[in-house]
């Protein structure tokens, strides 16, 4: 087997950049998310008005999610990621200036900007990612997912030890969004420009960069069982993200305080999975691997839904986490993967991921108003049954229309770049 270039200082830092802001992302989402509770008590509302705060991300996030692939196909990553990076920053310091004036409407669109800004880059990000990928013939995507959920622990840890001394809500995220606004200057510096873009010299008269191009991509068989696949396992990740906590708490009768820890416990297990996925990929294959982590997610939740020990569920959240880690950003790679058009297939995939990764858990709050939220659980373990069923449609295709070439070239990046 032909052994993947070896990178250059150019590419390391373009590979760095991504890791280092993808960890930005993650530290600002959950230092917002620490800080809900403190927000909430700031602003005077009650929970089902903070409902409606909360709103902001989710239009935001969707609006971002939704344009960044077109945006990338027309002007590059790098110019679409310093938008996203810009509107995080400015949201951030909405919020904060919203929670210190006690204005709910300006920490509900602080919100939609920091969910705007987060859409934009993190669908960007994984164009660039699977870029990278076949720039140097290795798995990237899993361990860039990973900088962003172990910017969630850090991003909860520092949260909840700012919570436990009192300290200002509006001060804590002014000093992220600085941090964020450091790491986003030198991540868009580092970025190669043109990654993703795509016009009239693709060969299909500049349509690439059009809804029309969006829709053409899924006439595609194959990747259309790849978006069913992306679609159980962000719904998986999702629901934990919405629902575990409360889970716990009224599904298995454990404190607060537990419920959190369950779902630490679970963001752990999804950290460790992304960062050690790789050598397993290399080994097995993305089809073997998504497979088993399905398979494993699966056992998760079942043990979750239909154990009485609350000690055996909080267990089984490890499984969960594990299980779930990979199926994000393996699917993604392999959306990209050796064809042409990869860009739209990479946006296509990404924006049915984090569609069902912000929209269909909440779904779940309804049915869980008739059935229970542990019974309502069922819906997740039975999308990851059938996904664990598709999975040969991760297999690189080997020949037809559509396959690059080895060493075809990826925008952003010259020959000279991979030696």
């Amino acid at each position: 087997m032909k052994n993947p270039p070896v990178m250059d200082a150019t590419t390391r830092r373009w590979r760095a950049a991504l890791f280092l802001f993808m960890l930005a992302i993650g530290v600002s989402m959950a230092s917002w998310v620490a800080r809900t509770p403190a927000v909430r008590d700031a602003l005077d509302v009650t929970t089902g008005s903070m409902g409606l705060v909360l709103f902001g991300l989710s239009v935001g996030s969707m609006a971002g999610v939704l344009v960044s692939g077109g945006l990338v196909r027309r002007h590059g990553g790098r110019l679409v990621i310093a938008v996203g990076a810009g509107l995080l920053v400015a949201g951030l310091l909405v919020i904060a200036g919203g929670a210190a004036l006690e204005m709910s409407a300006g920490v509900f669109c602080g919100l939609a900007l920091f969910g705007a800004g987060m859409g934009l880059a993190e669908v960007a990000f994984n164009i660039e990612g699977a870029a990278v990928e076949r720039a140097v013939g290795r798995p990237v995507l899993p361990v860039l997912h990973g900088c962003f959920s172990l910017g969630t622990v850090v991003g909860a840890l520092v949260g909840m030890g700012l919570t436990a001394v009192r300290f200002p809500v509006g001060r804590h995220l002014a000093v992220i969004a600085v941090a964020v606004a450091a790491a986003g200057v030198w991540t868009v510096r580092a970025l190669p420009a043109g990654t993703g873009q795509e016009g009239p010299e693709a060969g299909d008269g500049g349509r690439t960069g059009g809804v029309r191009a969006q829709v053409e991509v899924w006439r595609d068989r194959r990747l259309v069982l790849i978006g069913l696949i992306v679609l159980a396992m962000a719904f998986a990740e999702g629901s934990a993200n919405d629902w575990l906590p409360l889970l716990m708490v009224d599904g298995h009768g454990t404190s607060a305080t537990a419920g959190s820890l369950t779902f630490m416990l679970f963001a752990v297990a999804m950290t460790t999975g992304r960062f050690t996925g790789g050598p397993l990929l290399v080994r097995y294959g993305p089809a073997a691997v998504v497979r088993a982590s399905a398979l494993v997610a699966a056992v998760g939740v079942a043990l979750v839904i239909f154990s009485d020990s609350a000690l055996l569920a909080g267990a089984a959240v490890v499984l969960w986490g594990l299980g779930a880690s990979l199926g994000f950003p393996v699917t993604i790679s392999a959306a990209g993967e050796g064809v042409r058009n990869a860009s739209a297939r990479v946006a296509a995939v990404s924006t049915a991921g984090y569609a069902a990764f912000l929209v269909g858990p909440p779904s779940l709050g309804f049915l869980a108003d008739h059935v229970g939220l542990r019974n309502a659980m069922v819906v997740v373990l039975v999308l990851l049954a059938g996904a664990a069923l598709i999975t040969r449609a991760l297999r690189t295709p080997s020949s037809g229309a559509g396959v690059e070439p080895p060493g075809a070239q990826v925008p952003g990046v010259s020959q000279s770049d991979l030696v």
